[in-house]
């Protein structure tokens, strides 16, 4: 039987490489890749998509992952090969349902849908996306019904990013979270506005860029296995632990668009780096889910990116990047203006008190268009109708609204609400990390990093796709994903921010 496992994971090792092959035309469609190559793009994509769905449906495959399901009967539950195998059936099923026909149809759909977005964004027209999004909507709708009966046509998408979450469960934590976080806007829009507009100034890109980068350096990114380039929405993808790139973007009007954009990428990139190094070429090499993706994004970013120890260190030295635009700003003044809170329309630059509900917004217009209730022709009504329901704003035009998320165009239906998620457990680990390290917050003040990251590594990165994420969060905070740190968390800080 040791012979046909070592044959198990040579052919898994290999259908990892076309997976990563395939990855590395994507990153490079949206960081390299002239506008004019979407097409020939999407047909070398569909290619290696057809190749990869093809070998791990084959027959071959199939009799050996059953037979070696079996051996794993007889081992340590918790061990690698156990995890693997699990994780690799997991894998083949996505697959197995599906005709490669349909895998091939798809990636070549979402490689043409994401260049139209970027021209439709580019020039805020929602009806020069449309046609895309309708047809990758009805192939989402498709994909689920190859996974019937479910509980809801929204579970399968919702799962293939989440695994075991299911829309009910995710619609219920929202439920819970929603009026709480009303109430603390609420309280905050009732005292005296913060003043922000020392960020709303001319900053100079190349010095945005170098900040970024001598920030992310001292969080431990290993640019000798990490990258990071421009893209339209920033990302983070990877090929391997020795191969992890990020993207970033700059506004030169607004200086936390690049700075915390970088910062919530280097949580992803971190995470990917870290994972062992024996999982490589195997379906473990990966997060345990989006949501525990999210939960470093979001520690790097804000939990320590915006708090006042990481800017006791860190403020100087902006300032020296930037002393026309910052030099007559306190570091108190500062701190607040970087975590102001007011209903915003883009997403990823939204205050942490808001955020949840761009997400609540995106969930509810995801359902609604698998459900089939709300048409893409309609969506930029929708989509204005709930943002002025949610944070009481309108969008004024479509690049600032229906159209400032690549998600969509990439087919990514069912990946919003682990943005939210993972929120919730980014505050999880923070009581338990900063339980383990009492002083930790005095090492940021000092501008050392490499606790935070090393305990990151050792209870969350090294396991990689190991755990089922309910259950790597169990382990390491003796709890599943629940919203109370998170929201106690908000009302401490904007707490003492806002004199609540």
């Amino acid at each position: 039987m040791e012979d046909k496992l070592n044959k198990f994971k040579e052919l898994t090792a290999e259908i990892f490489d076309i997976y990563m092959a395939a990855q590395v035309l994507e990153w490079d469609q949206q960081v390299n890749m002239p506008p004019g190559g979407a097409e020939q793009r999407g047909n070398q994509i569909a290619t290696l998509q057809r190749m990869l769905h093809t070998k791990t449906i084959s027959p071959e495959f199939s009799k050996l992952m059953e037979e070696i399901e079996a051996y794993a009967g007889e081992l340590d539950p918790d061990s690698d090969d156990v995890r693997l195998i699990k994780e690799t059936r997991r894998f083949y099923d996505q697959r197995a349902k599906v005709p490669p026909e349909f895998t091939a149809e798809f990636y070549k759909t979402i490689s043409l849908a994401y260049a139209a977005w970027e021209k439709a964004r580019e020039e805020s027209d929602f009806k020069m996306f449309q046609p895309h999004l309708e047809k990758v909507v009805e192939l989402r709708r498709q994909y689920a019904e190859y996974f019937a009966p479910y509980e809801h046509v929204y579970d399968p998408l919702l799962d293939y990013f989440e695994p075991g979450m299911k829309t009910a469960e995710v619609q219920a934590i929202f439920a819970e979270i929603r009026p709480q976080q009303v109430d603390l806007l609420q309280a905050i829009a009732e005292q005296p506005q913060l003043d922000d507009s020392f960020l709303h100034l001319a900053y100079d890109e190349q010095k945005q860029w170098d900040f970024g980068v001598e920030v992310i350096t001292n969080y431990g990114f290993d640019w000798e296995r990490g990258r990071q380039d421009k893209s339209a929405h920033p990302f983070t993808t990877g090929f391997g632990v020795n191969d992890v790139r990020i993207t970033t973007r700059v506004d030169r009007s607004y200086l936390p668009t690049a700075l915390f954009g970088t910062l919530h990428e280097c949580g992803h990139a971190l995470y990917g780096m870290g994972i062992n190094p024996a999982y490589e070429r195997t379906p473990l090499a990966d997060g345990a889910s989006l949501a525990v993706h999210e939960s470093q994004s979001r520690t790097y970013e804000n939990l320590v990116g915006r708090s006042m120890p990481f800017w006791e260190y860190f403020y100087p030295r902006l300032k020296e990047f930037f002393p026309a635009q910052l030099g007559n700003v306190d570091l108190g003044t500062f701190y607040k203006g970087i975590n102001k809170v007011e209903p915003s329309l883009i997403r990823v630059e939204a205050d942490e008190a808001t955020y949840n509900l761009h997400i609540m917004l995106r969930l509810e217009i995801e359902i609604a268009l698998m459900e089939g209730t709300l048409a893409v022709k309609d969506l930029p009504e929708a989509w204005n109708e709930r943002m002025q329901e949610y944070l009481g704003i309108t969008p004024p035009d479509d690049k600032q609204g229906v159209l400032q998320d690549v998600h969509w165009s990439s087919g990514y239906i069912g990946y919003f609400s682990t943005y939210a998620l993972g929120n919730l457990v980014s505050a999880q680990l923070w009581e338990k990390l900063i339980g383990d390290i009492p002083d930790l917050t005095d090492q940021f003040r000092r501008g050392e990093f490499g606790a935070l990251t090393e305990w990151m590594r050792t209870k969350i990165h090294i396991h990689g796709k190991k755990f089922e994420p309910h259950e790597l969060v169990q382990k390491v905070t003796g709890s599943k994903i629940d919203p109370a740190p998170y929201m106690k968390y908000l009302r401490t800080k904007y707490g003492e921010i806002y004199d609540l």
